[in-house]
């Protein structure tokens, strides 16, 4: 087992919220980024972002956006950031040693897709009800702490693939479980690059994995739809309902655009970088206040966005 796995939230849980105070600016340094609308430079694997501070905070935190870093502002590690820091390695930071540097960057590579499936599983354990479905998944999210608590090398050695293979049936069950009665379309995968989907009926669809990568969604019902890994980048939801949706987390929605008409799960927030335009009640296409609404069946556990949240 790691050296100080102290990661716990109440119950023993791992932390599943990015807590950039106690790692060492790691998703800074280890992967690398390629210049484009996401990333305003060109930074190879395992060179520290020339923005990043020696006191492991980002010196442009605030104006991410602004000076071409949209891609760290939507960046979450699902808590795998501090428990590469401070379990796996137990406080000890990459920049004393250069062995120890390689190390944790490649563990971090495991440990951040297994944060995620615990994300998953976690919702879909508060999803499902009771019965042989829901022990599954509560049996597969305890293996999956169990490899997260590994030494490094016995990280490094965790066939991640194969563990979200099995980890991704289960989730598809559960979300085919929670949407019974309500199921609508089977859009799984669909490339919806920049469509206008204003007229879809997407209510209960089944979006996993979908590419709705500037899709046009405002004003849409996605009471019940599955948005499993759904590419949401400049994704227009102005006015869409989400209030209901299955499988969403912070950093689709930080990666979306959206207004105060958006209904969002109650366990989520509405990004700083939305739209505040405040349309007065009773304006054509005005259908909700606001304040948005409580989740409706949405489990709890949205995770906080971005890269560096200082």
């Amino acid at each position: 087992m790691s050296e100080a796995v102290d990661q716990r939230a109440a119950g023993g849980a791992p932390e599943l919220r990015a807590d950039c105070a106690r790692c060492f600016g790691i998703c800074c340094v280890a992967p690398a980024f390629a210049a484009s609308a996401d990333f305003a430079i060109d930074k190879p694997a395992g060179q520290p972002c020339p923005n990043l501070g020696a006191d492991s905070r980002c010196g442009i935190h605030r104006d991410l956006r602004q000076r071409g870093f949209p891609g760290c502002t939507v960046f979450d590690c699902f808590g795998a950031g501090q428990h590469v820091a401070q379990g796996t390695f137990g406080g000890r930071d990459w920049r004393g040693d250069p062995a120890t540097a390689r190390r944790m960057f490649d563990t971090f590579a495991v440990m951040r897709p297994l944060h995620e499936l615990l994300w998953y599983l976690t919702e879909a354990v508060a999803l499902t009800p009771a019965g042989p479905l829901r022990d599954e998944l509560a049996a597969a999210r305890t293996e999956t702490e169990r490899l997260t608590d590994g030494t490094p090398e016995e990280l490094l050695a965790v066939d991640v693939d194969a563990q979200r293979d099995r980890v991704n049936r289960l989730l598809s069950r559960a979300g085919e479980q929670a949407r019974a009665g309500r199921a609508g379309v089977d859009r799984r995968g669909a490339v919806l690059i920049g469509v206008d989907l204003r007229r879809a009926d997407l209510a209960g669809a089944n979006l996993r994995g979908a590419c709705l990568i500037g899709a046009d969604l405002r004003g849409v019902d996605l009471g019940a739809a599955d948005l499993t890994g759904a590419d949401l980048r400049g994704a227009d939801l102005r006015g869409a309902d989400l209030g209901d949706c299955l499988f969403v987390h912070q950093s689709q929605l930080d990666a979306a655009r959206g207004d105060h008409r958006t209904v969002l799960p109650g366990s989520l927030r509405r990004p700083a970088h939305w739209s505040l335009t405040v349309t007065p009640v009773g304006s054509p296409g005005v259908t909700r206040s606001s304040g948005g609404r409580s989740g409706g069946g949405r489990p709890t556990g949205g995770r906080s966005g971005g890269r560096r949240r200082r």
